[in-house]
């Protein structure tokens, strides 16, 4: 069925044909400021959903061995090193901070309150929790053509391997590129949001392994109010830069089912910044495809009708 919705209220598991009194929809918001890259959330993901293993080679001087998203890794812990004279953002968070004896100035990267304390060369870490964003306009289910991707009832978007045929549609349509196939069996893989635990009222593994609370699972609508209420927060405290992303019913992929408090640009996390449906011109195609079909029978019809004459 169709997951073309219109405007903010658009509620993708009535759109799917399930019942009005079908589940309220839930989602991931994943609080950036507070994650201090531990890796549960990968750890946790992966014990639940039985995945392989990514190895411990890690990616340069970096303690991510997963590197991106992928069809093993549903859950990654991304590791972003900046100078912290290139940012505006505070770094008094709680986010580790390397070279730095005290709180630093952050316009500077000055120690503040230490004279001589000045470290040019201070570097702090951005830590996020990348996962599916369970999109609300899913490109994915448009171009499925087996129906292994389903939205399920409680809104999210899930995969069913068993049925899935390998022919990758999918990971070029996601505008995120979140979905992969996995070489040893060729079907396609992503998070499912635990639709399994969902079922028995329990929240997803990650959300539950999470000691700092950074990721957090619930209804979207009262996830959405507390992530606006936690930047106007961060932004009272000076926090310029927190932003929230994926959060607004309004972008290009209706909302996300999973979204986030940034503490930079979107492009800095690996994210693209103005995400849109991938499938949003299919129906303006088919229609001036149809147009053209028309029209060029019209052209064939006039010229054996002129002939004939």
């Amino acid at each position: 069925m169709s997951n073309r919705l219109a405007g903010p209220l658009a509620d993708p598991a009535t759109d799917a044909g399930y019942p009005p009194d079908h589940p309220e929809r839930v989602g991931f918001f994943t609080d950036t400021s507070v994650c201090i890259g531990c890796k549960a959330c990968e750890v946790a993901c992966k014990e639940w959903n039985m995945l392989p293993e990514d190895g411990i080679a890690l990616l340069g001087q970096s303690y991510d061995n997963t590197g991106a998203l992928g069809s093993s890794t549903w859950r990654h812990v991304a590791f972003v090193e900046q100078r912290v004279s290139d940012t505006k953002a505070p770094v008094d968070l709680g986010m580790p901070t390397i070279g730095t004896p005290g709180r630093l100035d952050p316009t500077t990267a000055r120690t503040v309150g230490e004279g001589n304390g000045a470290d040019s060369g201070a570097l702090r870490w951005l830590m996020s929790s990348d996962v599916c964003k369970h999109c609300t306009h899913a490109a994915c289910l448009d171009v499925c053509p087996t129906g292994a991707l389903f939205r399920s009832e409680f809104g999210t978007v899930v995969v069913q391997d068993d049925v899935c045929n390998g022919c990758g549609y999918c990971v070029s349509a996601c505008p995120y590129g979140v979905i992969d196939i996995r070489p040893d069996n060729g079907g396609a893989f992503k998070c499912t949001m635990c639709y399994d635990r969902l079922g028995d009222g329990l929240e997803p593994a990650c959300a539950k392994a999470c000691p700092t609370d950074s990721i957090q699972f619930g209804p979207l609508d009262e996830l959405r109010e507390r992530a606006r209420a936690r930047v106007e927060t961060l932004r009272e405290a000076g926090v310029d830069t927190a932003r929230l992303y994926g959060e607004d019913p309004g972008d290009g992929v209706g909302g996300d089912g999973a979204f986030f408090l940034l503490l930079d640009e979107p492009e800095i996390y690996g994210l693209p910044p103005d995400p849109v449906v991938t499938t949003r011109d299919i129906p303006s195609m088919w229609a001036h495809a149809a147009v053209a079909a028309l029209t060029l029978a019209g052209a064939i019809a006039a010229s054996f009708l002129g002939r004939r004459r």
